[in-house]
């Protein structure tokens, strides 16, 4: 298995959120998570890409191994579209950006500055970079989020191409995206219960 997640629960804001959250993703395989605004899928992701502690669980996978793409592009405005992806190429030891200017229809602009680009472009820019770091795991929270219908398209076959090398995805989004490798994960059944009023401390966590 590339991703593990054994028993997870995970905290927003000092309060537990989702409690006992297991999978686990094998090579070629891609994990969706569902569920209502607010249930807690940016923070699992998030827990997961160790931007923060767990509460509780574990957490296995490769040493270097995942790539998260949130809510921000993660770009710089004052570098051209090649320069941003040629810093992130460097960082990952990756000298060659082509493959990922092709897959999102960045090449024509790839001298154009990132800050000049609209919210699509910025978008596809920002995705881009997924393809840049040689990560076997990709963990991505709304990734479709700006992007208009091509370019949906072009972005679902960046994925089935990363997982058809024996990559995997773990993402967060309410758009199908016609991904034949791709389960399901629910996360409602993991929602954690709120403190009682009665629960004095816990009401202030």
């Amino acid at each position: 298995m590339l991703l593990k997640v054994s028993d997870l629960s995970v905290a927003r804001g000092g309060v537990c959120v989702l409690e006992g959250v297991s999978f686990a993703i094998a090579p070629g395989r891609a994990l969706v998570l569902r569920g209502p605004n607010g249930i807690g899928k940016t923070t699992l992701l998030r827990t997961v890409a160790g931007l923060q502690p767990p509460l509780a669980g574990q957490i296995s996978t490769a040493p270097e191994g995942l790539v998260y793409a949130g809510h921000a592009d993660g770009i710089k405005a004052t570098l051209s579209v090649a320069e941003n992806l040629s810093f992130w190429a460097q960082v990952f030891g990756n000298q060659d950006i082509s493959p990922a200017l092709e897959a999102f229809s960045l090449t024509a602009l790839a001298e154009r500055p990132a800050g000049m680009l609209s919210a699509g472009q910025k978008r596809r820019l920002g995705l881009a970079r997924l393809l840049v770091t040689g990560r076997p795991v990709w963990l991505l929270d709304e990734p479709t989020v700006s992007l208009d219908r091509d370019a949906v398209a072009m972005f679902a076959r960046a994925v089935t191409k990363h997982l058809a090398a024996g990559g995997a995805a773990l993402l967060a989004t309410h758009i199908e995206l016609g991904l034949d490798a791709a389960e399901v994960l629910d996360l409602a059944p993991f929602k954690a219960r709120l403190p009682e009023p009665d629960d004095f401390d816990e009401v202030f966590l």
